[in-house]
């Protein structure tokens, strides 16, 4: 199968598995992303952590030749179909992280946008390149790039098609952290900075941080105080505050 999961600890591994075609993403691949993810959720995994396999490719975007000679109305709905799939990944329970190796093009890319974190080896490449086949990103990519790297170099990076290295993408924080060795080893350990904490913590977190996007300062402030409160609230907060007070670790029980 091109796409598999595996279970290592408190994590799962989401990897797409079409090295002959630098695990590009064809409209089957998509569909079993999707199931996967149905997976991942009735599932007691803390994280999702996304790769590609092999050393050369995360994901090269799209498979071109399935997208030639499509009608208006397929075509469509194949991009709306791809961002209700990304839409899934960007709001599952669990934080998710990217673990890029090698390229992230084009739908690779907004894949990886769609995670919670983006780790990035040194060697790797990002970029959105359908200007050049005279497209523009459709799987979300237009939308989620300026919200996390600003509008000016969304803008530039998409119009220009060029390649991001992985320097630059982490300090325009595209990428959130540079990683060494195996990718996967990386953002295991990367997830394991969190994973011990409540989910409902976690969720109201990145929550918060989220709906800020569309909203004004002052109505992002009362969001945080509800979902703040709603936090208070959960067993796993008088977990947190007895241990701190007992100088102890917290036994969080996702309640």
């Amino acid at each position: 199968m091109p796409v598999h999961l595996e279970r290592r600890g408190a994590a799962t591994i989401l990897t797409l598995d079409r090295k002959e075609a630098l695990n590009a993403l064809s409209f089957a691949v998509l569909e079993e992303i999707d199931g996967r993810f149905d997976e991942v959720v009735a599932s007691d995994a803390r994280a999702l952590i996304v790769t590609g396999a092999g050393p050369r490719a995360f994901c090269a975007g799209a498979d071109i030749k399935e997208l030639r000679y499509r009608g208006l109305l397929a075509e469509r709905r194949g991009t709306e179909r791809g961002q209700q799939i990304f839409a899934r990944l960007d709001s599952l329970p669990i934080p998710s992280i990217a673990a890029i190796n090698g390229y992230a093009f084009g739908g690779g890319l907004e894949l990886a946008l769609a995670c919670t974190f983006r780790l990035a080896t040194r060697t790797a490449k990002l970029g959105f390149p359908e200007i050049k086949l005279g497209l523009i990103p459709g799987y979300g990519g237009t939308q989620r790039l300026p919200r996390i790297v600003g509008e000016a170099r969304a803008l530039e990076i998409i119009m220009t098609g060029r390649t991001v290295d992985a320097e630059e993408a982490a300090q325009i924080g595209l990428v959130s952290k540079l990683i060494e060795g195996d990718p996967v080893d990386a953002a295991l350990a990367f997830a394991a900075q969190f994973t011990g904490y409540g989910l409902p913590a976690l969720g109201f977190a990145r929550a918060a941080v989220q709906r800020a996007r569309a909203v004004s300062l002052t109505e992002g402030l009362q969001i945080e105080a509800d979902l703040s409160t709603l936090a208070f609230r959960t067993a796993d907060a008088e977990e947190g505050m007895a241990a701190f007070i007992e100088k102890r670790p917290a036994r969080f029980s996702d309640a």
